[in-house]
């Protein structure tokens, strides 16, 4: 690579990027020639997902590369090349179940087919950045195409004022979030994450026997503000307390195909943002993947509470997300709730941040995309027949469609946490990460992320319950699409099978875990600034 310009070789290496942006130029191109014509949704999903299978086939023959784009801002690696299959996977089926919805108009697939494939782009720039301004920049283009989509049933009002809503959190999420990089780079004159450990390594040896003995406190309230803030932004793409209050309204306003999407989606992509992050910024560099020890974080001369912040932000998220399901009766609500809960357990993983801790996280994000999105394409199928997300109309589902409630069944035990679904093995993965750490505190989250576990149980059940237990007032059989049975089948047979065989999945989650590091003698453009702290330079 020279300054000219970029080589051929970074847009060998961003082919699937590449692949995904031709795909929606040829959806726009496509859709602009059917105008008048109909039907539009078979064409047009044809073509989608044929770009997003070829993106697939591009992004899997890379799985192996360690190497950078673009001057290092865009990082191709393991770590990247597993979630982008997993985006693209996730994408093909949201492809599916949308030309299958009622709930969208004929008239306007072609703009969200564009949308769905643009922000399957957003995600690929948020995995794949090494740089916070690529973060910034890839999480700003998933959230403002998804406010489009949330909207996009314009005649509805539940779907406007879920738009609205969303858009008013983002906007305030994106500001806090840039607020945060700018300190960051004021502090250590990088915006890229291995630069920003060595300047962070740096300082720490450096200034800190210099502030003690300056009389100055040598505590770095400045950069704890900083990656607060930058956590703000990645917490309310996840949906962690107290940026979990967009997701309840959305989850129900928007269209159910998009709502199973932005449940696995978007969150898996921002945890996957916050495996590499906290790895580049936070793991000191080493043999293999660069993980000291257990304990997992470089080893800090000043106190950083950055695990214990994290830990609190944890048990809250799962125990509000419980709690708060329970008196839910809208299906789709429940399940927005359920997700928030659920990116609690999550968040354990980067309380610990060891290498066993990120392999789980990886694993249970995993798991989660089978189940949750299982329980979407049911809820799908049943309001396209019923015309309702309520409770109330799973009434007697045994009934009137058994083979669906008996998927649904599945999915949400698995949600639960009990064996020998897929589920349990993701929780019993988080759970052994932390109890593996060991301290009172770390004993303390797991047994939170227990009870939760336990509270969940209700709430799932309530479904469980409606369906079998209780007899419908109208026995007339539900006409369920073929199509919907088949896929909610495919999903439930790898949720009972990595139950009790998850060697497919845990094995290369533990190879995805290693990240592409920029290295430590290479020109990176840096700011003439003094990173020494101390109180009386903020007096």
């Amino acid at each position: 690579m020279t300054a000219a310009g970029v080589s051929l070789a970074d847009l060998r290496l961003f082919l699937p990027e590449l692949i995904l942006g031709a795909t929606v130029i040829a959806l726009c191109l496509a859709d602009t020639m059917m105008q008048g014509s109909s039907p539009k949704r078979k064409p047009l999903g044809a073509l989608a997902m044929l770009g997003t299978l070829i993106a697939l086939v591009a992004a899997c023959s890379g799985s192996g590369e360690l190497a950078s784009a673009f001057y290092g801002k865009v990082a191709i690696d393991p770590l990247g090349s597993f979630f982008k299959c997993l985006f693209l996977v996730i994408t093909a089926l949201t492809i599916v179940t949308s030309g299958l919805s009622k709930e969208l108009p004929e008239r306007n697939y072609g703009e969200y087919y564009t949308l769905l494939i643009a922000v399957a782009f957003g995600m690929f720039l948020m995995v794949g950045s090494n740089d916070l301004l690529i973060t910034y920049l890839g999480i700003e283009m998933v959230s403002i195409v998804s406010f489009a989509m949330v909207g996009f049933r314009l005649r509805d009002k539940k779907s406007s004022e879920a738009a609205l809503k969303y858009v008013i959190y983002g906007g305030a999420a994106s500001g806090i979030m840039l607020y945060g990089i700018s300190l960051l780079y004021g502090l250590f004159g990088h915006t890229d994450f291995t630069q920003i450990h060595h300047a962070l390594n740096a300082w720490g040896l450096t200034y800190f026997e210099q502030g003690l003995a300056a009389g100055d406190s040598p505590f770095p309230i400045t950069l704890l503000v900083a990656m607060t803030f930058i956590f703000a932004g990645i917490g309310y793409k996840i949906a962690v307390v107290p940026f979990h209050m967009w997701s309840p309204d959305v989850y129900e306003g928007a269209p159910t195909p998009f709502t199973a999407f932005l449940s696995v989606g978007p969150k898996a992509a921002g945890f996957a943002m916050l495996i590499r992050m906290f790895i580049g910024i936070f793991i000191p560099e080493g043999e293999g993947t660069g993980f000291a020890s257990v304990n997992g974080m470089m080893e800090f001369p000043f106190d950083l509470p950055i695990p214990a912040l994290l830990g609190c932000i944890a048990a809250a998220t799962m125990t509000f997300g419980n709690f708060a399901a329970i008196p839910q009766t809208n299906v789709k609500r429940l399940l927005a709730y359920s997700s928030i809960a659920h990116a609690g357990y999550l968040l354990m993983g980067f309380v610990v941040l060891s290498e066993s801790a990120l392999q789980a996280v990886i694993i249970y994000v995993v798991f989660y995309y089978l189940m949750n999105m299982g329980a979407f394409t049911v809820c799908q199928a049943v309001r396209d027949e019923t015309g309702s997300e309520e409770i109330a109309d799973y009434t007697g589902l045994g009934e009137r469609a058994p083979w669906m409630a008996i998927l649904m069944t599945v999915f949400l035990v698995s949600l639960t946490g009990l064996p020998p679904l897929a589920g349990f093995i993701g929780k019993f993965y988080i759970f052994y990460a932390v109890i593996e750490h060991g301290g009172f505190w770390f004993w303390a989250l797991a047994l939170v992320a227990a009870i939760n576990s336990a509270v969940s149980l209700f709430y799932y059940f309530k479904i469980v319950k409606a369906m079998w237990l209780r007899p419908a007032e109208d026995e007339t059989p539900l006409n369920i699409n073929p199509v919907y049975s088949a896929i909610c089948t495919a999903l439930a047979i790898p949720t009972l099978i990595f139950g009790l065989y998850w060697t497919p999945v845990s094995q290369p989650a533990k190879e995805a875990i290693s990240i592409y590091r920029t290295p430590k003698s290479a020109p990176v453009a840096t700011a003439p600034v003094d990173t020494t702290i101390k109180v009386a330079d903020r007096k």
